[in-house]
């Protein structure tokens, strides 16, 4: 028997989800049709919501609902350091752990070839004019410990050679291949207090 077409569109759609396979997808359709009709609105209300009123802040590229992210309004951060991390998400990941009350800037990605992922891709232009403009003194490099992430670092750190400031790397207490996201605060903590110059 084939599935019908409906279904197969939703379980194909929630499988682009990162974490979900084909059998969670499955589960999640099927569990969805016996949702009330209200609460599907609701869900596919809030999807659109989220496309419709999320957009990157016009300053450092965190996500946001206004035209600057709270973070970059909030006139009590230390407007010395930026820390620049691939996602939105790792801001959030730093900020619960309570460590770091600087500047952020979000690349929106790492470079990677094999996704077609250029350095054109990437929040880098806005960087070098925050740079200049806020008479940043130092600049934490903090991309995920992985290939693609150390080539972004490593690329940043030459082209800031120029600008004659202090570029560090977060401490390798962050495990190889790993992501932000799943850091406990202590080690992130501990990261953040061993960054080194790259």
């Amino acid at each position: 028997m084939e599935k019908l077409q409906s279904l197969q569109r939703l379980e194909e759609a929630l499988a682009r989800l990162p974490g979900v396979g084909k059998k969670s997808a499955e589960r999640m359709a099927y569990a969805m049709l016996n949702f009330s009709d209200e609460d599907l609105i609701e869900i596919s209300d809030a999807i659109r919501e989220l496309k419709q009123n999320i957009h990157f802040c016009k300053k450092c590229g965190m996500i946001t609902e206004e035209d600057e992210c709270e973070i970059c309004k909030d006139t009590s951060r230390d407007d010395d350091t930026l820390l620049i991390v691939s996602y939105p998400k790792d801001v959030i990941t730093i900020e619960k752990s309570g460590t770091y009350n600087g500047r952020y800037h979000v690349l929106g990605g790492e470079f990677n070839i094999a996704k077609g992922i250029g350095l054109e891709s990437l929040n880098i232009a806005s960087l070098y004019k925050r740079i200049e403009e806020e008479h940043i003194k130092e600049v934490v490099i903090a991309t995920n410990p992985t290939v693609e992430g150390e080539t972004t670092a490593h690329y940043l750190a030459k082209t800031l050679e120029p600008y004659h400031i202090n570029v560090t790397r977060l401490a390798y207490g962050l495990q190889m291949g790993g992501n932000l996201d799943y850091v406990d605060p202590l080690t992130l903590s501990k990261a953040l207090e061993g960054r080194h110059k790259i």
